[in-house]
C-alpha cells in the first residue's frame, strides 16, 4: 500500500494542484484543520503566491469579518493607512496578530506597488476580502454599520423619496449596539433583541433597502465606480444576514444552533458567490467551512449539522468551485503527537515527506473499501480528515509537523 500511496503525491506548488482539476476553477479554496499556526499559514502564502503569479488569481479571501476586511483590501490596492494599523483592525478572530497574515498583506501590497510600476492595469492589482460576517462564536455585531452604510450610499445618489426611511429612523429602531452584542444571548435566547418589535422593523426596512440598490443598479453604476456599488452589496448582504442571525438568536426552539450555524456558512457563500462574479479568487478557512459534505459539530446543548459555504458554493458553481482540504501529521506543542499507522494521516506521514499535494481520488483508490477510520483528534482545536469525504475532495495539502510557535 505504501508504494501505491506514495504515487499520489507530488510537490507542494501551483502545477501540481492545478493538475488535479479539469481547468482553473473561478474559485480555488484550501482549507485547514486547526487555526493560527504559523505553519499552515506558510503554506498557504507559498501557495497563493504562486497561483497569483502563474495562474491569473486576482482576490485573496480567508475566514475574516467581511466589513472589516475592507480596511484591508484598501490597504493592499492603495495604501491607505500603515500595515500596523490594517493589521490591529482589518481582522476578526484575532488573525491580525499572527505573523503569516501580516506577511500575506505585506506581499499583496508590494505586488500591487509593482503592478502600478509596471504600468500595467489596475485590472491586474490583487485584492483582499473578508468572507466571514461579523460574527463571533460567542455572539454577533450590531447591523447598525451595515445597514447606516447601505443607506448612506444610496442617500447619496438616488431621489430621497425613494428611501424606505431616514437615517434617523434607521438610528432609533437599532438603539444602543450593546443590545445587540449582549453575550448572554449566545446560551440565552431570552437575552436577544433579534425579535423585538424594532428588529422586526429593521428586517422590513434593509429588505427594502436592498431592494432599492437592485432597483436602481444601472443609475449607480453610471453614477459611481463598480467598486463602489459592490461594496454597497456587500453592506445590504450583511445587514441582512446579521439581521436574519440576531432572528434566530431569539429562537429558543431546538432548530436554534443548527439555523445560526448554517446562517453563518450561507454569509459566507454569498460574499464567496459575488467575488467569484467579479473574477477568479482564492480562498482559506477552517476545512469545515469548505468542504462539500455536510458538516458537524458538537456544542454544549448537543450535536449541530449545516451545509457548509463550500457546499453551498458548489452548489451553484459547480466544477468552478475546488476543494483542496489540508491535513497533518503532528502538532506537539497541543499534545497532536504522531498519528497511529493505520489512519490516512499516519500512511502519508510514514512516506517521511514533510509537506505534499496528494491525488485525493488516487489515494482513495490506493486505500480501499471500507476506508480507514479517522483518526480520534486529541485536541479539541484540531479536526482530523475524514477517509469517508476523499471523494467528495480535489486534493488534499498534507503536512507532516507543525512546528510550534517561535520556530521556523
Amino acid at each position: 500500500m505504501a508504494t501505491g500511496i506514495k504515487n499520489t503525491t507530488h510537490p507542494v506548488e501551483a502545477t501540481a494542484v492545478m493538475g488535479l482539476l479539469p481547468a482553473r476553477p473561478r474559485l480555488l479554496a484550501l482549507g485547514e484543520p486547526t487555526h493560527g499556526e504559523e505553519t499552515l499559514l506558510s503554506v498557504r502564502n507559498d501557495l497563493f503566491r504562486q497561483l497569483v503569479e502563474q495562474e491569473g488569481y486576482r482576490t485573496i479571501a480567508i475566514e475574516s469579518d467581511c466589513l472589516r476586511g475592507l480596511v484591508v483590501d484598501d490597504y493592499v490596492t492603495s495604501g491607505t493607512g500603515t500595515l500596523d494599523e490594517v493589521m490591529e483592525r482589518g481582522f476578526s478572530h484575532g488573525w491580525g496578530a499572527y505573523a503569516g497574515n501580516r506577511e500575506l498583506v505585506r506581499w499583496m501590497r508590494a505586488h500591487n506597488e509593482r503592478v502600478h510600476h509596471d504600468g500595467r492595469p489596475t485590472s491586474e492589482r490583487l485584492r483582499f476580502a473578508g468572507f466571514d460576517g461579523p460574527l463571533e462564536i460567542t455572539g454577533a455585531a450590531s447591523p447598525r454599520r451595515a445597514l447606516a452604510a447601505l443607506h448612506g450610499c444610496l442617500a447619496a445618489r438616488v431621489d430621497a423619496d425613494l428611501l424606505p426611511c431616514t437615517a434617523e429612523t434607521l438610528d432609533r429602531l437599532l438603539g444602543a449596539d450593546d443590545r445587540w452584542t449582549e453575550p448572554a444571548a449566545m446560551t440565552d435566547p431570552a437575552r436577544s433583541v433579534g425579535r423585538s418589535a424594532e428588529a422586526r422593523e429593521l428586517r422590513l426596512l434593509a429588505d427594502d433597502l436592498v431592494s432599492l440598490l437592485d432597483e436602481q443598479t444601472p443609475h449607480l453604476l453610471a453614477t459611481t465606480s463598480r467598486d463602489d456599488w459592490d461594496r454597497a452589496d456587500l453592506y445590504g448582504r450583511t445587514a441582512t444576514g446579521l439581521l436574519r442571525y440576531h432572528h434566530w438568536m431569539a429562537d429558543a426552539s431546538p432548530a436554534r444552533m443548527n439555523r445560526l450555524l448554517g446562517l453563518r456558512d450561507r454569509m459566507m457563500a454569498d460574499n464567496l458567490l459575488a467575488l467569484a462574479a467579479r473574477g477568479p479568487a482564492l480562498v482559506n478557512a477552517q476545512n469545515a467551512h469548505l468542504q462539500r459534505e455536510k458538516s458537524s459539530m458538537r456544542m454544549w446543548q448537543g450535536p449541530v449539522e449545516w451545509w457548509s459555504a463550500g457546499a453551498l458554493v458548489s452548489a451553484r458553481l459547480g466544477d468552478e468551485y475546488a476543494f483542496l482540504a489540508t491535513a497533518l501529521g503532528t502538532i506537539r506543542h497541543q499534545g497532536v503527537d504522531t498519528p497511529p499507522p493505520d489512519t490516512v494521516e499516519g500512511l502519508l506521514y510514514g512516506l517521511s515527506e514533510e509537506r505534499c499535494v496528494v491525488d485525493a481520488s488516487r489515494l482513495a483508490d490506493a486505500l480501499g473499501d471500507p476506508p480507514p477510520a479517522p483518526r480520534v483528534s486529541p485536541w479539541f482545536g484540531y479536526a482530523s480528515l475524514d477517509p469517508a469525504h476523499l471523494a467528495s475532495i480535489d486534493g488534499l495539502v498534507f503536512v507532516s509537523d507543525v512546528e510550534a510557535p517561535g520556530r521556523p
